[in-house]
């Protein structure tokens, strides 16, 4: 039991990450609803972006503003993964938003959002 609460304290994050990503993927190849297609996506979407944030964080780091406390660049975290899941976080919303115009246009045509029902409109 106290290696299994140490492996949840240290990296139970990691496993839930895992999970997460592991869920879009679930939800990706076995949805035939677009809609839950795209949701599914953004769920992949965010748990790549949780990924490098907990990634880049270290114990006892401080956030990376000279205030005079220490010179050590050690002691620092590093701004860039955070500078990088910002920019993933503004695609992944433009993502999202032509994917919800696509499935209107979709919609509009075809009468429904489920794969099977829209391959077979198309196909006519």
């Amino acid at each position: 039991m106290e290696v299994l609460n140490e492996f949840l304290r240290t990296k139970g994050i990691y496993s839930l990450v895992m999970i997460l990503f592991f869920l879009g993927v679930y939800g990706m190849v076995l949805s035939k609803n677009y809609m839950k297609k795209l949701m599914a996506m953004n769920v992949m979407q965010v748990a790549v972006i949780y990924f490098y944030l907990c990634f880049a964080q270290k114990e006892g780091g401080m956030v990376p503003i000279l205030d005079g406390i220490t010179n050590n660049p050690d002691a620092y975290i590093n701004p860039l993964p955070h500078g990088l899941m910002l920019t993933a976080i503004v695609v992944s919303l433009g993502t999202t938003g032509v994917a919800l115009a696509l499935l209107m246009r979709i919609k509009e045509i075809y009468g429904s959002v489920e794969e099977v029902e829209v391959l077979r409109r198309a196909s006519k």
